[in-house]
């Protein structure tokens, strides 16, 4: 006796499925991958706010997105050598010598405008060197910007002969337009908007960003099949050089000045903000915005810390505790997500 008869799939509809499966608006897998670092950012806010109402004030809220803004660019290009596996410790260094470099040029008479083309080439084209530095003498990339990072900062106190420079021309657009507001909000954080959407493009939809998430997963295996290993190397290091002339330009526009001390430790924390939005060191995926939402979490607990009138010298416990919670939910809700993704066999 015969059983019953197969049932018949429409080739049609499951096709359709499996395309609409497979060609899911990237948007929606990009909110779906950040809700973590999301869902803490959104609760630290609220948890603040109901305890200090004058914390979800406008303009409080601006000004610590504000103060995210310089290491969180720097955070949002830190995602490209990490995930290829590599790290770069010389944008804190890189960053004030940049500052220094341009208030020195225009403290000289060149045009503030050249001045920031000056900044954006430089660090590029220093990024780049460590890259090339990496790449063809077969040098760990923790150690190379390590040393380059003591090389920028010593050549920013240096030029700066240790002392902050001003006096720069306060009335010029790039002073009062890059570093004043703009429909009102700070025009920093506009820029840091339009990086992150950038920076994401780049790293998703692109060739470049999927060499080097390629790399990054399996680097003998990428090897293998011809990816350019040495040329993608060089190009994240570069990128990440560039976002950090991007945020010295962003801090000679506001503060009008130059301190060849500044963006101490600003390495540390852009790399803590990129694990702490879904960046691991172990390489081959990552995220820009899971970075600029790591940094402005950093930047919020900070910001807290006044309202909560808790002495200074606790910033860097709170600072620690935020990223192992942060990394903890975020670790948690990708481990669900594939449980669901994947159910048990029966």
């Amino acid at each position: 006796m015969s059983g019953p008869p197969p049932a018949v799939t429409n080739p049609s509809s499951r096709s359709s499925g499996e395309e609409t499966a497979a060609q899911r608006p990237w948007l929606r897998r990009l909110i779906r991958d950040e809700l973590g670092v999301i869902a803490v950012l959104v609760v630290i806010v609220v948890g603040v706010g109901i305890a200090h109402p004058d914390f979800l004030r406008t303009g409080n809220l601006l000004s610590t997105g504000h103060n995210s803004v310089y290491v969180g660019l720097m955070a949002c290009g830190m995602v490209f050598p990490l995930a290829m596996r590599e790290v770069d410790l010389s944008v804190g260094g890189m960053f004030a010598m940049c500052v220094v470099v341009g208030a020195v040029l225009i403290k000289h008479g060149v045009g503030p405008w050249v001045a920031v083309a000056v900044i954006l080439v430089l660090s590029a084209a220093l990024g780049a060197v460590n890259g090339v530095v990496t790449t063809y003498m077969r040098l760990p990339s923790f150690i190379v910007t390590l040393a380059t990072a003591l090389l920028f900062r010593g050549i920013g106190l240096a030029l700066a002969e240790g002392r902050q420079i001003g006096g720069l021309p306060e009335g010029h657009p790039l002073f009062t337009v890059v570093g004043g507001d703009l429909l009102g909000a700070p025009t920093a954080v506009w820029v840091f908007a339009v990086a992150v959407i950038a920076l994401t493009v780049l790293f998703t939809r692109t060739r470049f960003g999927a060499q080097v998430r390629a790399i990054g997963s399996n680097p003998e295996a990428a090897e293998f099949t011809g990816l350019p290993m040495a040329r993608t190397r060089i190009k994240a290091l570069a990128l990440s050089g560039l976002m950090a002339g991007v945020s010295a330009v962003m801090s000679l526009a506001f503060f009008i000045a130059a301190d060849p001390t500044a963006g101490q430790g600003y390495e540390l924390t852009a790399i803590a903000a990129a694990i702490i939005g879904g960046t691991p060191l172990v390489g081959g995926r990552g995220s820009v915005v899971g970075a600029a939402v790591g940094c402005l979490i950093l930047g919020t607990v900070t910001s807290a810390l006044v309202f909560f009138q808790i002495p200074i010298n606790w910033t860097t416990f709170a600072t620690g505790a935020v990223i192992l919670v942060a990394v903890a939910a975020d670790a948690l809700l990708r481990r669900v997500r594939a449980g669901r993704s994947h159910p048990p066999r029966s």
